[in-house]
């Protein structure tokens, strides 16, 4: 049964990064690639090398990324590297295809083209991200540095892909697709960083409930989450109160308003977002 449920969860995973590549790849080659934008990495990269040579840039990203891996193995460990394999033969079918059948973009409008693309591509790296993997390239880069600083990958990718935006001039000669490029890793980095904010975010919640013991032992029970127990005083009545203080995933909220409610209709709930959590269960603190 336990290896049944591994499997399953690497079998998820899998599916998941899957889906983020697939709508990363409908970003690129739907909206970016034939509007000429580049917007940064190696596909940015590859689409450059496809403006100049015709080579076509799923082609070109899988070949550029091959020596990466090593590197991605050596540092984030073998289920990294498999997983950034994965990815990059992925990403590089997707795009292949997918660029056989866009061959001019779904809205005019280069600018719309931008922020639609952009947003779908930086949704898709975020969706990747989530599950501990890469689409290659310069988010290798991202999540190294990542792991051993507090830094947003979004936040790396940006003064990364600078350079690769900027060198767009050159073979465009044009001042307004250099603009879109910045916008569009602008855009990109910023959907990141809410896909993986997302799924981070915590909440701090204070209960104050006569059945106080009944709630926090199913708090602990049910959610496997520690609860802290506040003396507290009503400064109306006068009453001592004992004041229940849990921090769960913003995703948790829900199952923690329903213990409150099945066992104290009456109960004062107040629940605040929590920027950052450190600790057992939840995040760990990079220096």
């Amino acid at each position: 049964m336990e290896k049944m449920t591994k499997k399953i969860k690497i079998f998820q995973t899998y599916f998941i990064i899957a889906f983020g590549l697939f709508v990363n790849s409908i970003g690129w080659t739907a909206f970016l690639i034939p509007s000429k934008v580049i917007g940064g990495g190696l596909t940015g990269v590859g689409t450059l090398i496809y403006y100049i040579t015709g080579f076509p840039v799923g082609i070109s990203y899988l070949v550029m990324n091959f020596f990466l891996i090593v590197i991605a193995i050596k540092i984030l460990g073998k289920k990294f590297g498999v997983k950034t394999i994965f990815a990059i033969c992925l990403t590089s079918l997707y795009t292949t295809i997918f660029q056989q059948i866009f061959k001019t973009p779904l809205v005019n409008d280069s600018f719309m083209a931008t922020i639609i693309g952009a947003g779908l591509g930086g949704a898709g790296i975020g969706i990747v991200f989530t599950q501990g993997g890469s689409t290659g390239g310069t988010d290798i880069i991202a999540m190294i540095i990542n792991k051993y600083k507090d830094i947003s990958p979004g936040r790396v990718l940006l003064m990364v892909d600078a350079l690769v935006i900027g060198s767009s001039f050159l073979v465009f000669k044009s001042i307004e697709k250099t603009i879109y490029g910045f916008v569009a890793i602008a855009v990109s980095t910023y959907v990141i960083d809410i896909v993986l904010q997302g799924t981070k975010q915590s909440a701090q919640i204070f209960v104050i409930s006569e059945k106080y013991e009944k709630i926090a032992d199913r708090i602990t029970k049910e959610m496997h989450r520690g609860v802290t127990i506040i003396d507290g005083k009503g400064w109306y009545s006068h009453e001592s109160k004992n004041i229940i203080m849990v921090l769960v995933r913003k995703n948790e909220t829900q199952n923690l308003l329903r213990v409150v409610h099945e066992e104290d209709q009456r109960a004062f709930t107040s629940i605040s977002s929590v920027t950052g959590v450190y600790g057992k269960g939840f995040e760990s603190i990079k220096m």
